[in-house]
């Protein structure tokens, strides 16, 4: 007899149920997301398309009626295409280079292209402009050998798409390197003996099998470029800029905020249209490759001498892109602010003094601090909290799981900065799902801000981790008699395990420098350093302020470094010492 659709979602919601542990998470989440991810968001919508209680379409006409508005679109889906090329195909190849390829000096390239994890934000735009803008070293020094070059020739859509496509990497360093240290070798083997070349093999065999990962970094850079603030606001110019700039601006202003609600739709549609797609392409086959004795990956000689000439000359070249702007930010950090504007800088110009008010100046070093505890907690509970899910998701296939994945979404639908006023207007009252309590002008508003940013990203490399396990294994543990927290626990959590470290990683080094969300709902008496990094670059703050925006810079990086070392770094020789020192102690 024939199990009708209805039946199967029925089996399956009463399977999902039936955990103790997917109810507890369910709740949970259901919880979350009604609180910050729903009731803020129909909070400003209501008072932005039903001002007096009357529904109005009047931000339609606005909209079409804005040049800049319209302009701003375009701009933003423009980007978001670019960039969707650009970021792959530089991602692809650098993953290639030290992951794939038997390249010399593979490790040393892998750490200059690590650099755009360690940085980013305002930070890292600011670092750019300071290197390549009109009074830069890079324009300066290309002056001399073109007098007539335009100062300013690091402007407009070129230079955004630019700083974003080396700046937006690291999601390929990270699960791209990560997809391909699960690839099985004897099936690249297998097909290399059936007389398949190393581009055929590639093309045919190995990026299948990256699909999934790579629509979900697909995702994220076209949402990315959707979004993107900081490089359009500081270096778009009057010629480029995007839909989230016009929508921090509209949003400053009761009077405009309607049109920001509009825009921000617009850009919703677009997301979800997007996730529909790449849900479907996703659906469609398998994409893992699990033989009987799967055998580690092993990197590939590209045998044609042209072809290996020239792609360790694109290696190395794009490793100086990268390794540039740290290493001035570096030295910048060290120089005064008079010398890092005139692009002149000689032996007297360097000092300590920017790391000393930093580090020993409450002022200095409190802003930093408040951004670590804000970023650790927030970071931690969104990967425990959304690993959860996406296996619930990934797992039972129901109308529950269907709405749950759209309504984890909602962050990308809405910009971060809308979704901060909506939970401002929401909780500027007393309300019942938070306990009752007045949250706007509280420390803990902006936790729960900072969470519900990350959670679609997070969601979306969880689940694509998830889809590229074979179903095979969690039904060997079934046939052994494993129940279904023993299998997650004991089988599946080990796999993702290091995409949610990376993944926690990424959102612990993304919140350190946030900027839209804190702007805000943080603290008055609790500012992170996101807004404190802004208004140092425009200025408004007594102290050498440009050489202080290297000074945080070089301190984030290093601390975005120690936590990428601890979540991908080889430690087989640390813990060798340990074990050494720890057998030498009981030896005496």
């Amino acid at each position: 007899m024939a199990i009708t659709r209805a039946q199967k979602q029925r089996r399956s919601i009463g399977a999902m149920l039936r955990s103790p542990l997917n109810l507890v998470v369910l709740a949970i989440l259901s919880w979350f997301i009604l609180a910050f991810l729903i009731v803020p968001t129909f909070t400003l919508l209501q008072q932005t398309f039903f001002p007096d209680g009357q529904f109005t379409t009047r931000v339609v006409g606005r909209i079409a009626a804005s040049d800049k508005a319209v302009a701003s679109l375009k701009h933003s889906f423009m980007l978001a295409i670019i960039l969707s090329v650009t970021v792959n195909l530089t991602g692809i190849f650098i993953v290639l280079v030290t992951r794939y390829f038997d390249i010399k000096g593979a490790k040393i390239l892998w750490a200059g292209y690590a650099t755009s994890l360690i940085y980013g934000g305002v930070t890292l735009v600011a670092g750019y402009k300071t290197i390549y803008g009109s009074n830069g070293y890079i324009t300066k020094l290309l002056s001399n050998i073109y007098p007539g070059l335009d100062p300013n020739w690091f402007s407009g859509m070129f230079a955004v798409v630019f700083v974003m496509t080396f700046a937006t990497t690291g999601n390929h360093m990270l699960f791209l390197s990560s997809s391909i240290a699960k690839l099985d070798y004897q099936t690249v083997e297998a097909s290399r003996l059936m007389g398949a070349s190393a581009w055929t093999t590639l093309i045919r065999v190995v990026l299948p099998t990256l699909k999934p990962m790579i629509f979900a970094i697909t995702t994220l850079t076209f949402l990315g470029g959707l979004n993107a603030l900081m490089a359009p606001l500081i270096l778009g110019g009057e010629n480029f800029q995007t839909v989230a700039p016009m929508i921090l601006t509209f949003a400053g202003s009761p009077q405009s905020r309607d049109l920001a609600a509009g825009l921000a739709v617009v850009l919703g549609i677009a997301t979800l249209l997007l996730v529909m797609l790449l849900n479907r392409l996703e659906r469609k086959g398998q994409y893992f490759s699990v033989s009987k004795v799967p055998s580690a990956i092993q990197k590939q000689k590209i045998t044609n001498p042209v072809a290996n000439v020239l792609v360790h000359i694109a290696a190395y070249a794009l490793f100086v892109i990268y390794m540039i702007p740290p290493v001035m930010i570096v030295i910048f950090s060290f120089t005064r602010a008079q010398a890092i504007q005139t692009a002149s800088i000689h032996l007297s110009d360097f000092t300590l003094e920017n790391y000393a008010y930093a580090l020993t100046n409450p002022a200095g070093y409190k802003p930093l601090l408040v951004s670590l505890v804000y970023s650790t907690l927030a970071s931690v509970t969104v990967v425990v909290m959304i690993t959860l899910a996406a296996r619930i998701v990934h797992k039972y296939h129901n109308v529950i799981t269907v709405v749950l994945e759209y309504l984890l979404h909602i962050p990308w639908v809405l910009p971060s900065i809308l979704i901060a006023l909506g939970m401002v207007l929401a909780y500027s009252k007393p309300s019942p799902l938070v306990g009752g309590i007045i949250l706007t002008g509280t420390s803990l508003l902006l936790l729960f801000g900072y969470i519900a940013e990350r959670i679609p990203f997070t969601f979306r490399l969880m689940k694509a981790s998830f889809s590229g396990i074979s179903s095979s294994l969690e039904e060997a543990a079934s046939m052994l008699g494993a129940s279904n927290s023993y299998t997650t626990r004991k089988v599946l959590l080990p796999l993702v395990l290091p995409t949610g470290l990376a993944v926690g990683a990424l959102s612990f080094n993304s919140l350190l420098t946030e900027f839209d969300m804190s702007v805000f709902v943080s603290h008055p008496l609790l500012q992170p350093l996101g807004p404190f990094i802004k208004q140092a670059t425009q200025g408004e703050v007594q102290r050498d302020t440009t050489a202080l925006v290297f000074v945080y810079t070089v301190l984030l990086m290093i601390v975005a470094s120690i936590t990428i070392w601890a979540v991908y770094g080889d430690h087989t020789k640390l813990k060798s010492r340990i074990a050494a020192l720890r057998g030498g102690g009981r030896k005496l």
